[in-house]
């Protein structure tokens, strides 16, 4: 066996690490639904320590609080499975590691806990960057079908969540 995961994540995640390594960034993840897969698709790639500093995988609304210092009363109101959980966790993360930019990634991926105004198969991510203002959120919400397996939906999280870590004057 040449890769733990499937070619389509390795492939990007080289481009990631390579072109965050051209580019001078530390990059960390904050984690939920993909259960550090976005962390594992990092590391399979030979060198990936020159970038890629940590990740917090956070399945827990308590380890999203302890962890990354998500806010109880944003959990309370928002949900755990919305932007801005997403972004906190992302700022979470950033500040927590120091890093130049952080993703964070919290959803619904089945087959049980989706509700109809957040089925399962609903994503959503968040970056941030060192320097950045609040102003310039990257938060997205992605609904990969109520349809998908489990496997399909973090699957589809992990490739997103690596496009996020692209530098973006190169993605």
């Amino acid at each position: 066996m040449e890769n733990l995961l499937p070619s389509e994540i390795v492939e990007l995640a080289t481009k990631v690490v390579e072109q965050n390594r051209a580019a001078g960034r530390q990059i960390s993840v904050a984690e939920s639904c993909t259960g550090g897969l976005v962390a594992a698709a990092l590391t399979e790639v030979p060198g990936s320590s020159d970038v890629f500093d940590c990740g917090f995988t956070t399945y827990s609304n308590g380890a999203k609080q302890n962890m990354l210092g998500v806010s109880g009363d944003l959990l309370e109101t928002f949900g755990a499975v919305s932007i801005a959980v997403a972004w906190e966790m992302a700022q979470g993360a950033l500040a927590a590691s120091g890093c130049d930019v952080a993703v964070a990634i919290t959803g619904v991926a089945g087959p049980g806990g989706g509700s109809e105004k957040k089925p399962v198969g609903t994503v959503v991510f968040a970056k941030a960057e060192k320097g950045k203002s609040v102003e310039e959120v990257v938060a997205d919400r992605k609904n990969f079908g109520e349809e998908k397996s489990r496997a399909d939906i973090r699957f589809q999280a992990v490739l997103v969540a690596l496009e996020l870590l692209l530098p973006a004057d190169s993605a």
